[in-house]
């Protein structure tokens, strides 16, 4: 599996909540469509483990088959209007692309 992994944190205004039960909710069906995507897991952040790990609110991890599939959905007009459905939301995200690794199996 090849991986976009997307940390975010809500605008200002926003409570954890509502940006929970917006990207669960009308935010997933608009990206639900992404040409490729295999697997879309996602975490609502609870706590930060230290200090320097606070002001995060959630966690997406959209799985494809590859890299070329990756990236052929990033330039899909479904990514362009999960995009604009974002529109000028004032929160934050780290976005990252990678590989996965199976590290481990009970």
């Amino acid at each position: 599996m090849f991986n976009l992994a997307l940390l975010a944190a809500r605008p200002p205004e926003w409570t954890h909540e509502q940006f929970i039960t917006w990207w669960r909710g009308e935010h997933a069906e608009v990206t639900y469509p992404l040409p490729g995507l295999r697997a879309w897991r996602h975490t609502a952040v609870s706590s930060a483990l230290e200090p320097r790990s606070e002001g995060w609110d959630g966690l997406s991890v959209l799985s494809f088959d590859d890299e070329r599939a990756a990236r052929a959905a990033l330039a899909s007009p479904e990514w362009a209007a999960a995009v604009r459905h974002v529109g000028s939301m004032r929160g934050k995200r780290i976005a990252l692309l990678g590989e996965e690794r199976e590290m481990f199996l009970p």
